[in-house]
């Protein structure tokens, strides 16, 4: 018997075997939802397990290449969602509305904060287009829900209290210039 027979009769060798053909077939029946990796099955004789390993790690060595970075971790944050939201809209399920919504506020404001201060963000992180990927791929989950869960942490209250305070200052009510000089009167006499 052969040194490499040896090893792959191994205890440990047949068990570390058996998880990952476990873990292949979930990863087989959750992309057996999607008909467009089901016909590029079918067409190429590649199984989509692989397609997904291998796009997956090609992405990670995208990010690597800094240039890259940025577009991919964009792509990331931007096709899938984009795809998802378009079903939600057709199928009118409340809750994906809810979260498709949420993680596209999300979203625009890391973008708009980003582009203004981008060039501050890599000087103190290096390694931010990677961090923003798996931020972003935590947002889409659906299992987690993390987009609803930076709204409502941190998003809401900002945005509860920036609309407060400017309700406190514009009326909302139609008012007469008497009825704004007493007002005055009475916020400067305070």
């Amino acid at each position: 018997m052969s040194a490499a027979q040896k090893v792959q009769q191994h205890p440990m060798f047949v068990q570390a075997q058996n998880k990952v053909n476990y873990h292949l077939s979930q990863l087989d029946k959750e992309l057996t939802k999607y008909p467009v990796l089901n016909t590029f099955e079918q067409h190429t004789q590649v199984p989509k397990t692989f397609l997904a390993i291998g796009t997956a790690i090609l992405l990670a060595l995208f990010h690597f290449i800094n240039p890259l970075a940025a577009p991919v971790s964009n792509l990331i944050g931007w096709a899938l969602p984009a795809y998802l939201s378009f079903k939600a809209l057709e199928h009118s399920a409340q809750q994906d509305n809810v979260q498709w919504l949420t993680y596209w506020v999300i979203f625009g404001f890391m973008n708009f904060g980003e582009s203004i201060a981008l060039g501050l963000i890599l000087y103190y992180v290096p390694w931010y287009f990677a961090l923003k990927t798996v931020f972003v791929l935590w947002l889409q989950l659906p299992d987690v829900r993390g987009a609803q869960v930076v709204y409502t942490t941190v998003l809401k209250p900002v945005l509860t209290n920036v609309v407060g305070s400017t309700r406190a200052v514009v009326p909302t009510d139609t008012m007469t210039a008497e009825g704004l000089r007493d007002r005055v009167n009475t916020a400067t006499s305070d």
